[in-house]
């Protein structure tokens, strides 16, 4: 490999919104994430309530329908 060329690998603290922390390896100090493996419905076996809005939503209040 050449010399100075490639980022400083090290450790990186990774936080998620739900407050659990870990400890890996990157080339940032510092990882905010919105879903880990301690939160996501994947591997928890529940749903996550999140208030999107999606498209069918918003085409049935722009039409009035049902």
């Amino acid at each position: 490999m050449k010399e100075q060329i490639h980022p400083q690998y090290g450790e990186s603290k990774v936080t998620c919104v739900c407050g659990e922390t870990f400890i890996t390896g990157s080339t940032k100090k510092e990882i905010k994430v919105e879903i880990c493996s301690k939160c996501h419905p994947f591997y928890t076996g529940s749903q996550r309530a999140v208030e999107t809005g999606g498209r069918a939503e918003k085409f049935r209040k722009k039409y009035g329908l049902k």
